[in-house]
């Protein structure tokens, strides 16, 4: 999942952005509201994490704007500001949820996987198809009742996958949702890790429709 991490805070900023990459997310970090405005417009991001204190434009008037004109992002605030009328205020504002700092990155990321679930109308944490089956808690992958052990990238692409099983994702749309503005990407980047993810979890794991894309085949 491509994430918009908006945080004028250089040493939250740089622990999240850290943190979050760490586990596997692609973070685009700006610093004032302004910029996130403009990297709204012009990028599809999988969540927003908004601080409201910001320079240029504050993070409400950001949140405010951005469902005046029907954009259903997902956003997270993630703020100081811990008095119940600015919690009313974000949430009746249209975000998603609202965590207060200092916190754990273990929650935020709890809290993401909720969104995430809600987005998608499920009600299971685990994604499943045929006998495959991902748990993004855990970062755990498994064919049956075998584990397969991924690295970071693999299984956040197969997670992109695994979203809508049934639905053809293209390259572009993989490379967009998987890397961030500063991450260099090869032309054969996604086609690598598809081969090795069905090197891992067999051959037809993974269907390439020819001139569109990649979605979730069948695994008995």
């Amino acid at each position: 999942m491509r994430i918009l991490l908006v945080e004028d805070d250089e040493l939250i900023g740089s622990g999240l952005q850290q943190g979050l990459q760490g586990e596997g997310f692609a973070v685009d970090w700006v610093h004032d509201g302004d910029a996130a405005s403009l990297a709204l417009r012009t990028t599809s991001y999988g969540l927003v994490l908004l601080d409201l204190g910001l320079p240029k434009q504050d993070g409400l008037t950001l949140l405010t704007r951005l469902r005046e004109r029907n954009d259903d992002t997902p956003v997270i605030i993630i703020t100081a500001r811990d008095a119940v009328p600015d919690r009313v205020a974000g949430l009746d504002g249209g975000a998603d949820d609202y965590l207060v700092k200092p916190f754990a990155l273990d929650e935020l990321l709890a809290r993401m996987r909720v969104v995430n679930r809600r987005q998608a109308g499920r009600a299971q944490t685990a994604l499943q198809a045929g006998s495959l089956r991902l748990d993004p808690a855990q970062h755990r992958v498994w064919v049956r009742d075998e584990e397969i052990f991924l690295t970071t990238r693999e299984f956040a692409l197969l997670q992109e996958l695994m979203q809508d099983p049934n639905t053809i994702v293209s390259r572009e749309q993989l490379e967009e949702r998987l890397y961030g503005w500063n991450e260099e990407v090869e032309s054969n980047t996604i086609q690598v890790h598809i081969h090795n993810l069905r090197r891992k979890l067999g051959t037809g794991a993974i269907r390439n429709v020819r001139g569109v894309g990649y979605k979730m085949g069948e695994i008995a």
